[in-house]
Parts: C-alpha cells; structure tokens; sequence
C-alpha cells in the first residue's frame, strides 16, 4: 500500500510506559496500513538496514512546497468530557475506582480512535475538587456525596492516562459556580462558601461566588492554582461561566458589593467586566508564574456583540456575552491574557441570528490582531435537532469552512457522550472527511521551547509487526515521538520535506521517564521509517536517520 497517501489514521502505538490499566488493550492494528509479515531473512535485513543521516537542507536549496491537498499538520482537534450532572465522567455518582477509571479509559480510546490529540476534562464543576484539595472538597460527581473520598486521585489518574495516549491534558474549572441548589447548609459543614457566606450570592437557584469581593476572587485562584502547582498540565481552561445567565425579571443581588467595591465605576455592567477582567488576567499571570509552558485558554458564548451594538462586534443579533455574563473576551484576547480563545460557535452556517460562516471569521480576525491561538467550540449535542442539524455532515460542513480561514487552529466537541450517541454518525463523516492522518498540536511560538535532537532508532520484528526501539538524541530528553513511513528507499525528500505531510505520519508515542519509546506498526516491504523527537510544546526535531525494511 502506498505511502504517504492513507485512508485511515495510524494504529494506536503501543504506550512507551507501563500504565494502569483497567480494561485490556485494544488491537494495534488498522485496515489502512501496510500488509504483509516479515520473514527471517527480512528480519535480519531490517535489523542491519543501511542508514542515512537526516541533515539540515543546504541553504541553496528548493524548499519545500506543501501539496494544496495536505490536511494540517498542526491542528487542535479536542473533546470536552464534562464532570457536572455526570454528562460525560464519572458516568454516575458512587461507582467503585476502578469502574470510574475503566470508563474514563474508554472515552480516551475513543477519543484517540475518532483522530483527536486532546481532552478538556471538568475538574472543578461547583467550588470542588477531582483532587485532594487543601481548599475544596471532594466533588459530589464523584461519589454522590460532597466531601466523599473517591479512593484514588482522580487528576493523577486523568492526566496520566491521557499522557499514556500522548493526549494534551487541559484542566478545565468553573470559576465562580458553588452549587447548582440554593441551600449554601447542603453544603458540607467546611466548605469555604459556608466559613464565608458574605462571598455568595444566590441567583437562579443556584449559588455563586460574588466576582466583586476581591477575597472571593483571590481564593478561586489559589484554589484552582494549587492543581496547577501540583500536576502535570497541558493547559488550563474556562468554560463560559462568569457571572450567571441571565433569568428573567430577576436582578443580580450584588447591588451592596458594588457600593462597597464599586465606587470608581459609574456603570454597574463596567465594574462588574472589571471584576471578571480582574481574575482572568490574575488567573493569567499565575499561571504563568508557576509553570510558563501550561497554557491558559477560555471558551467564552461565541458572540461578544453584535453589531448593532457596538461597531467592533459580529453582524449577529443574539445573546452577547459582554451584557450578559459580563465577559470581555474579545479585551481578553487584545491584553495577550491568553494562550487560546476557543468561543462557542454553536450555530449552524446560514442561521440568520448568529451564523457560523459569520462568526468564525469575525474570531479569527480578532485572534489575527495578536499572539492568542484560535480553536472554534462545536456543538456535537445538537446533532440530530430539527433543521440544519438533521443532517449528520453538518460538523464536517464547518470544518469545509474553516480550511478557507488560516487564522483557525482547530475545534474542540461538546462533548465526549454525544460523540458515541446523537453525533457518532456525524463524527464518522468528519473523521473521514478531516481526521484521517495525525496531527500534532499547534505550536505556540510565544511559549519559547526548542526543537530536540533527532532520536535514535533501531527496528526489530515483533509479534504484531514493525518495531521501533526509539531513544532520545542529546539534550533534553523529547516529551513524544512522531513516526512517518514512506514507499521505498531513504532519500533526502523523505527525510527534508516528506515528513512534512501528515498523512505521511504513523502516529506519535509518548516518551517514558528514560526519554525511550517502542511504536509498533503493522509489518511492510520496501520501506522506509523516520521518526522525529518533540518537546511538549510541540516543537519537532529533523528526522532520525532512517530505517529501510526490503
């Protein structure tokens, strides 16, 4: 079968590490690879294969030219896999460790099997913890009981796992939500919201922390900070909750806040942006304080204004987050506060009130105006709905789109069930139409990082086809490795500008603790291998020298 053009994308390499598991293996294997076994005479040609060095292009030389038909190379592709309610995980409240944990597997599975490379997990729906918080209690979506210990670190267990399947792990909070009941004594007896009942306020009936008490606004970042601090995170990320949706003919009940809190502002809406403003940017700059490489990104309602009502906003005529949830996205992205915007474009394309083919580039111009990486929220839930909706290629018709707008860096779902229920059908379009060879996550330049050094590569003949043994270069040892294959014998090309195309990629395995990896993939003649090293910001190395199979 010719490489690099592919139908499907690569087997799941094996993980380079031991990890827990709670459910067998699934098979390496898929029908779009390279067929055939290898014999013992092909094995010891394989083991003992010429090599080539992969050496930087001279500078006289033609570079490269992308094939126009090439999907990214770079391209967020991400789920939200939400915690409240148990939409997503844990399934339901009070199931055992390993149950929990055996389902979270499957969602990642799934997840890597429908071509993405990130998950945004809810590890603090309501002013509580998937970890064992010094702040906050243990999650009621977990156990079914508010303060009941889960028995295991849910986080550790996330985040290792997802690591395992080398998906970026972005850790996804609400700020302000404490309870979605209205009784702050059903809370348990040391919950921070009842040693500070001044810092709440019910609305909707529901509870929420004040965003115009400076003390509330500083403890949710210490809160949330310290699962930063002490885990290993991809990113950091908000979803589009500040303060509350509006209810009808009910007021916020914060007018003694502001006459406390307020008086530089004579608008209530301005002060209250100004509170929201305020943990945003400190939530920023902490994160950035403790570790710069994890990145802070929000996923506000996908209109900021509409035009009617201020010349900077979308021709749209919806809800605007700006008046009603008192979220500035659009100063957020202009102050350089975050790494990536992600708003909810929710809407089909032609929708007269807020149409996607609208919307989109009204983001990307906003994004294009700084450094801030632009990934468009979709709506997976609302596939099957009446209208536009009823017809399954409605996903991969906003991803048509997206390829005429550069300034987009990929999607992330809403959310993980519906991508196996109302939207399975839907994906699978989309996954053929889009997903069907790897993509690494995009490169934020402004982060910093280097390339490593090309890795060393040895292969072998396995059991279940073509071993790579890969070990780090010189230098720091690569977060994960990226495997291409190619027909025939090593050449300059491959190694220079082929690696360049994505469906030229096998897939990526995750480093171990040793910087070493094994990557299987299913046994071929007259090919050739390269492997290239990355750090976890996604800088990649040149190619490894290569290994040709006969």
């Amino acid at each position: 079968m010719a490489y690099p053009h592919r139908n499907r994308p690569a087997a799941r390499p094996e993980p380079s590490a031991p990890f827990p598991r709670t459910t067998a293996p699934r098979a390496l294997s898929r029908t779009a690879f390279l067929g055939g076994a290898l014999t013992a005479a092909l094995t010891a040609a394989l083991l003992h294969a010429p090599q080539a060095a992969a050496e930087p292009a001279p500078e006289d030389q033609a570079p490269c030219v992308a094939d126009p038909e090439a999907p990214p190379k770079h391209q967020m592709r991400a789920e939200w896999i939400a915690g409240v309610h148990n939409i997503d995980w844990p399934v339901e409240q009070g199931q055992s460790p390993e149950e929990q944990q055996a389902d979270l597997v499957d969602l990642y599975d799934e997840a890597v099997d429908n071509g993405l490379n990130a998950v945004f997990v809810q590890i603090r729906p309501t002013a509580d913890a998937f970890w064992p918080s010094p702040y906050e209690p243990w999650s009621e979506w977990l156990t079914g009981e508010q303060g009941g210990d889960p028995g295991y670190d849910p986080l550790e267990f996330a985040v290792e796992e997802a690591h395992a399947r080398n998906l970026e792990f972005h850790a996804w909070y609400n700020p302000y939500r404490v309870a979605m009941h209205d009784d702050l004594d059903a809370l348990v007896e040391d919950h921070p919201a009842r040693q500070n009942p001044d810092w709440v306020f019910e609305y909707g009936g529901k509870l929420y922390y004040d965003p115009g008490i400076p003390e509330a606004r500083e403890f949710v970042i210490e809160a949330m900070m310290h699962s930063v601090e002490n885990y290993d995170l991809d990113g950091v990320h908000f979803d589009d909750y500040f303060y509350p949706y509006p209810v009808a003919d009910l007021e916020l009940p914060d007018e003694d806040t502001y006459a406390e809190y307020g008086a530089e502002f004579d608008d209530i809406g301005d002060w209250r942006r100004d509170n929201v403003d305020l943990m945003v940017q400190g939530m920023s700059e902490a994160v950035k304080a403790a570790k710069p490489h994890v990145k802070f990104g929000i996923s506000p309602f996908g209109i900021w204004r509409n035009s009617s009502t201020d010349p900077e906003g979308s021709d749209t005529n919806g809800s605007q987050s700006y008046d009603n949830q008192y979220a500035d996205s659009r100063k957020w992205v202009m102050e350089g506060w975050l790494d990536y915007i992600n708003p909810q474009v929710y809407w089909e394309i032609g929708l007269p009130v807020a149409d996607y083919s609208v919307l989109v580039p009204w983001w990307e111009e906003v994004a294009a105006e700084t450094g801030t990486h632009l990934y468009i929220g979709q709506a997976a839930y609302k596939v099957g709905n009446a209208g536009a909706w009823e017809d399954p290629n409605e996903l991969s018709g906003h991803l048509d789109f997206n390829k005429d707008h550069p300034g987009v860096h990929g999607d992330v779902y809403f959310s993980a069930t519906s991508l196996r229920t109302n939207a399975q059908e839907a994906m699978g379009i989309l996954v053929e139409d889009h997903y069907s060879s790897p993509a690494l996550v995009p490169v934020k330049q402004d982060l910093g990082g280097t390339a490593p050094a090309p890795p060393k590569v040895k292969a072998r003949a396995g059991g279940d086809g073509t071993v790579l043994d890969i070990r780090p270069g010189t230098g720091e040892a690569p977060a994960y490795y990226a495997v291409y294959a190619f027909d025939g014998r090593p050449d300059q090309e491959q190694a220079r500008c082929g690696i360049e195309d994505p469906r030229a990629m096998l897939g990526t395995v995750r480093a171990g603790d040793d910087g070493s990896a094994t990557f299987t993939a299913p046994a071929g003649t007259d090919t050739t291998y390269y492997v290239t090293a990355l750090h976890r910001l996604h800088h990649e190395s040149r190619a490894s020298t290569p290994r040709y199979l006969p």
